[in-house]
């Protein structure tokens, strides 16, 4: 039946998968499956999703909600985890994290992985290990430059805040020297006493008055019954002190405790007297205060003047009226002072006194009143002063004096007064006085000195020998014994005397002192003593220094000499650092600057001539001998120096262009084209064929010039001032595409080589460009714009600031001016930049200064000789002008934007330095 049929169909539905059938209605319902039906669900499908049918968990599913202090199913879980409320607050707190805004950075991103909940599989391992590589190549790339900046930034850090460590390295080394009994008295650090045990207070004691214990000694007592003697008497006799007719008057009584005043005074006097006499015998003997004057002292704190402030008041106007009126008035000053110490103002009657010292510099009064007023060492600094304006004054020197505590300090006074005293007697009578005092005083080296200058040359020998004998241990004898020989004559006796002294000085136990023996010889070189001072400087130079620290030294010794303008102790120690480094190059290069700046041409030539002995490969030697006898006008001289240096150097360019260029400098221009031909074949060099290509240039040879300038690129192709010359040749030939060609070609060239090695300076020099060309086409914006950039790209770079500080108004270069400095402080182009701000504000003083300090940073600028020099042509004097020259050619500038478009100009190739600072000066404008 129909009902069987379907119901065996449905079964076999159920049971198994449906089979095909041929029926016509069948057919229909197969087209209409789905093809899908039959297949298994994709991975991770959930039915409903799509359709947001998403299933829900009820507490059937997953049971009865459990308490959170209900113990968790594992019996022997660790503490902190054994109920299910600490299971909970555990795994919040492992899902918990931390995404705020302030825990997320840029490069790290939030301080824990937004992803670390989630699975580590194989891609994510993958995408690490891709950009791990990725960040090791790109670390890699820049290692090097990034390492050498931390470098440089640590360095620069160290140097602005050193460590402790290295802040006290001095001292570490010190401690070598410390022995072992100086480092166990050295105290403990710790102290375990707390902060009143370590510091503590003076006990603070306040008199209390008398009236104080009366009033609570009658307020203290309680009386309950009335006295049976104050009716026996009428009652004038109390139980209170002070009763009139009471059995024990002034005293104790047994009822009421009675106090007499006028004994507890008495005791409190005797006790004074008792503690005044301790402290005053405290201290060895030594009388601390004073018992009988202490009340006075404290008397004396309070103003005495007992006058009315008015009258005070009118006492200061005049006086202060008399100061303005006659200010050299010596009373004036000192009533001014004295009116202020008798009211208290201590400090500012020390003012007005010293500032009368300045006015009244010849006033004896003024002066001591000054060192009345002045404290202790304050006292003894005015007195210095009053000798120096009145070294006759009897007076100064008592007060000198009595300032002094020590016994030998009070000599000096008195012996300085005598050695004034006897100058101002004749040379016979003066004599005659000193003879008597060493005789008094035979310990006093200044009497037993000014003796000696008084006597004659045998008897001044005697009077010094005397005085070596009675103080021997002073090196001021034995010095002034060394210039008695050399006044006389007798030089060779000089270095034995000194000799004599260290080694008599030794025998006394006297330590030589190496600084103080050589300022005495700068002493002796000022006085005129040569041999004396060199012979002292080859005595005492190497005592108390290390071998390798010799040379160093050393030369730090000579140029300090020079600097305190002592010049024969300068040479006496080139000459002992050249016996002792005969070899060394840097020795004779330092002591023949020293000769060519101080020195005469012939101690220069002498010097160069010993050390080309010495160091015959030094090239920089022959060519300073060479030039000295040629600036003397002795060419025959120095064409043979050249040759001996051309034996010892044979293939030397430097020798080879000075040869070149003696010839050019004296016309012979046959000698030096074979020069520069022999040159080329022996010694070819890129220089060597730009000075053949100029001097055929300079000459008029403009073919032989374009041959040789050709042939030259042919070998030098990468040398770009051969590219420029044969640009400037072409475009003096009017061959402007030829010129064109030239500097393209170059240009290319340079920058495939060279551009890395000039990035920043040519980079500056752009910016510089790029700016000038806006402001020329009258765009003072953008220039201005252009500027802000640049100082942003190159912060440090002294040029940019010099022109951005003339790009301002007129008011804000001076801030600009110091914002320069701030950035570029010893840069010359800021320098010059100020000195010309200077300049335009007419500040002739300030401007000369800045000028100065210029041309001594960089002395190579030339553009800073130029405008020092058209300032000085403008208000200086002529001798200011001389001067100018003189120290530019001394310095022989070499650079200078406008320096070198003089000095390179073909038409300029025979002028002097001279010439062309006068040039280059003339066509300065004062445009700023």
């Amino acid at each position: 039946s129909f009902k069987a049929a379907s119901g065996g169909t449905g079964g076999a539905a159920v049971g198994a998968p449906a089979m095909p059938l041929a029926s016509p209605l069948m057919g229909g319902l197969n087209k209409k499956k789905k093809p899908f039906l039959g297949m298994s669900a994709p991975l991770g499908y959930v039915p409903g999703l799509g359709r947001g049918a998403t299933g829900f968990t009820t507490r059937s599913d997953i049971g009865p909600a459990r308490d959170a202090n209900d113990p968790v199913d594992d019996r022997h879980a660790p503490p902190g985890k054994r109920t299910v409320g600490d299971q909970m607050k555990k795994n919040q707190e492992d899902d918990d994290e931390d995404l705020n805004d302030t825990n997320y950075d840029e490069f790290n991103g939030y301080a824990g992985s937004l992803f670390s909940s989630g699975p580590y599989e194989k891609d994510d391992e993958e995408a690490d290990a891709i950009y791990a590589a990725l960040d090791k190549r790109m670390d890699e790339r820049r290692k090097e430059r990034r390492e050498l900046r931390e470098k440089e930034e640590i360095e620069k850090y160290r140097m602005e805040r050193p460590k402790i460590q290295q802040q006290f390295s001095d001292l570490k080394r010190k401690l070598a020297e410390v022995t072992e009994d100086e480092w166990l008295s050295i105290p403990e650090v710790g102290d375990a006493r707390n902060k009143r045990q370590r510091n503590p207070r003076h006990e603070k004691l306040t008199p209390v008055p008398d009236s104080f214990f009366a009033k609570h000694l009658q307020t203290g007592e309680k009386n309950t019954s009335v006295d049976p003697l104050q009716g026996q008497f009428g009652g004038l006799a109390t139980s209170f002190p002070g009763g009139l007719n009471t059995p024990y008057p002034g005293g104790m009584t047994p009822e009421a405790g009675e106090l007499d005043m006028r004994k507890i005074g008495q005791a409190r006097n005797t006790l004074m007297d008792m503690r005044l006499s301790q402290v005053s015998d405290s201290v060895s003997g030594q009388t601390v205060v004073d018992p009988k004057g202490y009340l006075t002292d404290l008397n004396s704190m309070i103003p005495t003047h007992g006058g009315d402030i008015s009258d005070i008041k009118k006492a200061r106007l005049l006086l202060k009226s008399v100061r303005e009126t006659n200010p050299h008035h010596p009373p004036a000053w000192i009533a001014s002072a004295r009116l202020e110490e008798v009211t208290g103002k201590l400090q500012v009657a020390r003012n007005l006194i010293m500032k009368g010292t300045e006015m009244c510099p010849k006033s004896e009064d003024v002066w001591l009143e000054a060192a009345r007023l002045q404290p202790g060492d304050t006292a003894k600094a005015v007195v210095a002063q009053a000798v120096r304006h009145l070294p006759q004054s009897v007076r100064i020197y008592i007060s000198a004096a009595e300032l002094e505590t020590d016994i030998r300090a009070k000599k000096r006074p008195y012996l300085y007064g005598l050695l004034v005293s006897f100058e101002l007697e004749e040379p016979e009578d003066a004599r005659i006085m000193l003879s008597r005092a060493v005789e008094c005083c035979p310990t006093s080296v200044e009497l037993w000195l000014a003796l000696a200058r008084l006597e004659t040359y045998e008897n001044a020998r005697r009077v010094l020998n005397k005085a070596r004998e009675n103080i021997p241990t002073d090196r001021h004898i034995w010095i002034t014994a060394a210039k008695l020989e050399e006044a006389n004559g007798n030089t060779q006796m000089v270095e034995k005397i000194i000799d004599r002294a260290i080694t008599s000085l030794r025998a006394n136990g006297v330590e030589i002192n190496r600084e103080q023996w050589v300022q005495d010889a700068e002493e002796c070189d000022k006085a005129g003593s040569v041999a004396t001072c060199q012979a002292v400087i080859r005595a005492v130079i190497g005592i108390g220094i290390e071998e390798e620290d010799c040379k160093h030294t050393w030369m730090e010794d000579a140029d300090s000499c020079v600097a305190h303008g002592a010049l024969e102790c300068a040479r006496a120690i080139y000459a002992h650092a050249l016996q002792v480094f005969p070899s060394k190059k840097s020795v004779w290069l330092r002591a023949s600057y020293f000769e060519k700046n101080h020195g005469t041409r012939e101690s220069l030539e002498a010097l160069l001539q010993r050390a080309v002995a010495h160091c015959p490969k030094a090239e920089v030697l022959w060519l300073m001998g060479a030039k000295s006898k040629w600036l003397a006008g002795d060419v025959p001289a120095a064409r043979s120096i050249l040759a001996l240096a051309f034996q010892a150097n044979p293939n030397s360019e430097e020798i080879w262009l000075a040869a070149v260029k003696l010839e050019s400098e004296n016309n012979e221009y046959e000698r030096a084209r074979r020069l520069l031909a022999k040159a080329r074949s022996s010694a070819p060099t890129a220089r060597v064929f730009m000075k053949s290509v100029r001097l055929e240039w300079v000459l008029g040879n403009i073919d032989a010039a374009q041959e040789l300038c050709t042939e030259a690129l042919r070998h030098y192709e990468d040398f770009p001032k051969l590219w420029m010359m044969r640009g400037q040749i072409e475009e003096q030939s009017e061959n402007i595409d030829k010129a064109r060609e030239a500097y393209n070609q170059g240009v290319r060239l340079w920058a495939l080589e060279k551009m890395p090695y000039y990035n920043l300076k040519m980079q500056n020099l752009i910016l510089l460009e790029s700016v000038r060309l806006e402001y020329r086409a009258g765009l003072k914006n953008i220039s201005n714009t252009l500027m802000a950039k640049a100082l942003q790209e190159c912060p440090n770079s002294g040029i940019l600031w010099a022109e951005a500080v003339f790009l301002e108004a007129r008011p804000q270069r001076k801030t600009k001016s110091v914002d320069a400095l701030k950035k570029c402080e010893h840069d010359p182009h800021v320098l010059l930049a100020v000195a010309k701000l200077f300049w335009s504000e007419r500040k002739v003083t300030k401007a000369r200064e800045w000028f100065l300090r210029t041309v001594k940073i960089e002395p190579d600028l030339g553009d800073a000789w130029a405008f020092f020099c058209k300032f000085e042509l403008q208000h200086g004097t002529e001798e200011q002008q001389r001067e100018v020259k003189k120290r530019c050619e001394n310095a022989e500038p070499r650079h200078g934007e406008l320096w070198c478009a003089e000095s390179k100009h073909i038409l300029n190739w025979q002028k002097n330095i001279a010439e062309i600072l006068v040039l280059v000066a003339s066509k300065i404008k004062n445009t700023f």
